[in-house]
């Protein structure tokens, strides 16, 4: 079952593997048209409380016609992406034993409600430490005007060799959540992904927009650091959260798969956790479009027993800053039970 959690990283001297899987190319075969409803239901799932998420007219208090999605709305686009590509490339892995490490995004426009994204995606890297394959995957969203609004990285990891003990397996099937059939309509898992020839295209240029954050570039400096909060999952949102997001992996959601796995109890998302942080950098910014860059490493995770609410402590301080840009660099924390769950978690931003 794919869960986030701490996997040590490859050495320098890790082996190469599936030389021929590097590189390669594929386009998503349909477009995914962005709704305002959906945007609406994971903002709420992620706890991204700014109207911005909510309403046209404070969206177009920041300059867009459209309510905007979050920061990590992209994640329900990459999940059906990613497993498409696990199904139908990388099949060499079986999907109960995947785990994801790390996760990037690059926002270079916010979609808004109406735009309709194609996505591009390249394996950069497989490779190989002890009994792990670490798996790096490039990811190009692009609206229906050609422009890129979101690029970023996801890094699996993926165990060869390990076999699941059918009673495991039993089990977990008929607890998971009920996904798509193998073929739909006559199109086959198989065709859902388009080769790609050629390059990569190179890295979209960032724009100058105009943003509306509460504090100032002016009001901070290396080291100046951000108010603390605090976020609360409970098993509904971790249920609310699967369902939107089209996560199937029932660690977050069943008692018994997350015992099979060896958790103490249900855990929340690493990309909800992903979320909340998203959020609570916005809350201190007072404008989600000014989130340039996320980027999260992901080292440990929320327990959310049946009768209490996981609970999340989250700071921040800014590492640099650049007075040409009128940019920070943000170090993002957080911990639950006092414990770490981000390995590494920096923000790039812009303010006003």
């Amino acid at each position: 079952m794919s869960r986030e959690q701490t996997v040590a990283q490859p050495e320098a001297d890790a082996v190469v593997r599936s030389a021929s899987l590097a590189g390669q190319r594929f386009r998503f075969r349909d477009h995914y048209e962005v709704g305002r409803e959906k945007i609406r239901e994971f903002a709420r799932a992620v706890q991204n409380l700014h109207p911005a998420h909510q309403h046209e007219v404070d969206a177009r208090k920041l300059g867009y016609d459209g309510i905007i999605a979050p920061p990590t709305f992209s994640s329900v686009i990459g999940m059906s992406v990613t497993r498409a590509l696990l199904e139908t490339v990388l099949t060499d892995y079986d999907l109960s034993q995947v785990l994801q490490t790390d996760q990037v995004f690059e926002i270079f426009r916010p979609m808004t409600a109406g735009d309709r994204i194609t996505t591009e995606i390249e394996i950069e890297s497989v490779r190989s430490f002890g009994d792990n394959d670490f798996v790096n995957v490039k990811f190009l969203l692009s609206n229906q005007d050609g422009e890129v609004a979101v690029q970023g990285t996801t890094t699996i990891v993926a165990r060869r060799g390990v076999e699941v003990d059918p009673g495991i397996v039993e089990a977990v099937e008929n607890i998971s959540m009920h996904m798509r059939p193998a073929e739909i309509a006559g199109v086959s898992s198989s065709d859902v992904l388009t080769p790609l020839e050629g390059p990569a295209p190179a890295a979209p240029k960032r724009e100058f927009t105009a943003v509306n954050t509460t504090p100032g570039f002016e009001d901070v400096s290396a080291g100046t650091v951000l108010p603390p909060a605090t976020a609360r999952v409970t098993r509904g949102d971790l249920a609310n959260y699967a369902g939107v997001s089209g996560d199937p992996n029932p660690i977050h959601f069943s008692d018994r798969a997350a015992e099979l796995a060896g958790l103490p109890t249900v855990v929340a998302h690493g990309l909800l956790t992903m979320g909340l942080a998203a959020d609570y950098l916005t809350s201190w910014l007072g404008d989600p479009s000014a989130i340039e860059k996320l980027a999260v490493r992901f080292a440990g995770f929320v327990p959310v027993y049946p009768a209490a609410a996981g609970t999340i402590e989250f700071t921040g301080k800014i590492k640099s800053v650049d007075p040409d840009r009128r940019a920070a660099t943000v170090l993002l924390t957080g911990t639950s039970e006092g414990k770490k769950l981000f390995g590494r978690a920096v923000a790039e931003i812009r303010l006003t």
